[in-house]
């Protein structure tokens, strides 16, 4: 029994050990190791436990950039955006995945750059942020007029918005930053606190604005639909967002009720708030030579060029390209763009933390406190059986 027990707590303290990030393996996924370091280009990537689907596994992903490089390519699991800026900053990992958000905050604190990024739709690497209107609106009466007195963005105070979330790039960031930045929009609450962009909102446009966290007016197609169905004046979305759910042609069934018989009952504001950056590839220019990253992004290029390398795009990142572009052009607009927002810099900084002494102090804790536990279990155990 001593024995049984012994071996069953050092099973579990094995688990344990193993399941921490920078381990051996990640659930029940293993991925090739390049058999030289020294020659091998390493992908920090946000893995699943298990793929059902074996086309989505990003193994898929590194064998063809290999396979353009050749040179070997490994997986480096990883677990959400701070965990690859770390892998990045400390050279774990040469290329990573992230989003605008944690893009933009990782090249401002810490010095990474941008070699490509996701398209989207259209093939484009962003999405610009607008407002839609009713044709028939003073907006888009004052938005048509050449009269330079007629201020369409002026003319949106006291209207109900709809909004794609509370945090939502083209839906609230990009369009709320502009409006703030040039004067249209007075913050309410501290500057210095996201808590108070609610408050700023409700407090310009109206108390029944729409800030949705879920349901049917929560993200793009909702925003739209909160104005087409009359609960709002002003949608803020997307430019694609129009076409994409409400084409004359085969049209969403809320999008042409009420005063909205056609696509041409709508009016997109002529000046947009911004471009939303996709998903980019970034590395860092410590670990990466300016050589490495032209053959990099060139077999980037090649890839996306032919149909097996796109489809392998399409099923491991879901997006249906990469676009090859630099960190000027893909992020330079993005921090300028919302930095108006109260408390945009924490917010980021909380939600993308990356302070290593932190993630690691507190994963060693963790670690720490789950052996001791485990170890006490067994030991408690192992008394009882021996007493009894």
């Amino acid at each position: 029994m001593k024995n049984l027990t012994i071996n069953a707590v050092l099973a579990v303290l094995f688990l344990v050990t193993t399941s921490m990030t920078g381990c051996l393996s990640f659930g029940s996924v293993e991925f090739d190791e390049c058999a030289d370091p020294d020659d091998c280009l390493t992908i920090a990537f946000e893995t699943k436990e298990d793929y059902q689907d074996k086309d989505e596994n990003p193994q898929r992903l590194a064998d063809e950039i290999g396979k353009l490089l050749g040179k070997d390519v490994e997986i480096y699991t990883v677990q959400g955006a701070a965990s690859t800026v770390e892998a990045l900053r400390f050279g774990h990992a040469d290329i990573g995945f992230l989003d605008g958000g944690a893009a933009w905050l990782a090249w401002q604190n810490h010095g990474l750059q941008v070699l490509a990024s996701e398209q989207k739709g259209d093939g484009r690497s962003y999405y610009e942020a607008v407002a839609v209107v009713h044709k028939d609106s003073d907006m888009a009466q004052a938005d048509l007029d050449d009269d330079p007195n007629t201020d369409p963005f002026a003319l949106m105070e006291g209207k109900t918005s709809c909004h794609t979330a509370a945090l939502g790039s083209a839906g609230m960031l990009l369009p709320m930053g502009f409006l703030i930045a040039n004067g249209y929009v007075e913050i309410v609450g501290d500057p210095d606190d996201i808590d108070s962009l609610r408050n700023t909102v409700t407090n310009h446009f109206s108390e029944d604005s729409s800030i949705p966290k879920s349901g049917i007016y929560y993200k793009y197609q909702g925003s739209l639909r909160c104005m087409a169905e009359g609960k709002g004046d002003i949608a803020f979305v997307k430019d694609l967002t129009l076409p994409t759910y409400c084409p004359d042609d085969d049209p969403q069934s809320w999008c042409f009720e009420g005063e909205f018989k056609s696509n041409s009952d709508y009016h997109t504001l002529s000046t947009n708030f911004g471009r939303a950056p996709g998903h980019p590839i970034m590395y860092n220019p410590e670990y990466m030579t300016e050589d490495e990253v032209v053959a990099l992004q060139d077999a980037i290029f090649a890839m996306n060029q032919s149909d097996s390398g796109r489809q392998i795009i399409v099923d491991v990142l879901t997006t249906p390209g990469i676009s090859v572009t630099n960190t000027t052009n893909h992020l330079g607009t993005y921090g300028v763009a919302i930095g108006g927002v109260p408390g945009i810099n924490a917010y980021f900084n909380a939600a993308y933390s990356t302070d290593p002494e932190r993630s690691e102090s507190n994963m060693m804790m963790y670690a720490a406190i789950a052996l001791v536990g485990v170890a006490a279990a067994g030991i408690v155990y192992w008394r009882r059986s021996n007493s009894a």
